[in-house]
Formats: structure tokens, C-alpha cells, sequence
């Protein structure tokens, strides 16, 4: 099962990375759903800006935790290096 780590860019131009199985769902329920994320919740409509796949969920824990430490700066680099 392949693993994804995302950014998405909230509604106030905010950006959050997280970490899914499920990309499409969790992109909805970021949008959508009471449960989840309070940080994006309150940041609606949000927009996927970037992913990468992973085959583990290791793997993809350690690259949402790298890229969650970065400055802006980088992430928007990072984003703009690669569109979804």
C-alpha cells in the first residue's frame, strides 16, 4: 500500500503537510468532514499544492516530519520545484 505525504494551501494562504494511504480522501475530509485536522478545519476551502509517494508508512512519516521543521520559504521552494 503506498503512502503520501502532502502540503496543502489553506483558505488564509497558511500551508500544512500531513501524511495519508488515501489522498483523494483525505484531501475531502481536510475540506469536508467535522473529525480531522483542527488546523485546516478552521482554514477551509484548502488545495493540494504538492505530494510525494512513499512505500512505507516509515518513510513517510520521517519526510512529513522533515518537511513540517522547514521554513515557508522552502516549502513554497519545494512546491514550486514540483506540481501535484
Amino acid at each position: 500500500m503506498p503512502y503520501f505525504i502532502y502540503i496543502l494551501k489553506c483558505a488564509d494562504k497558511s500551508l500544512y503537510a500531513g501524511c495519508t494511504n488515501n489522498l483523494e480522501r483525505r484531501l475531502k475530509q481536510h475540506n469536508t468532514s467535522k473529525r480531522g485536522a483542527h488546523y485546516t478545519k478552521i482554514r477551509r476551502p484548502v488545495v493540494l499544492k504538492y505530494f510525494e509517494k512513499f512505500n512505507t508508512l516509515l518513510e513517510a512519516r520521517r519526510r512529513e516530519t522533515e518537511i513540517k521543521k522547514w521554513r515557508r520559504e522552502k516549502k513554497l521552494k519545494l512546491i514550486k520545484s514540483k506540481k501535484p
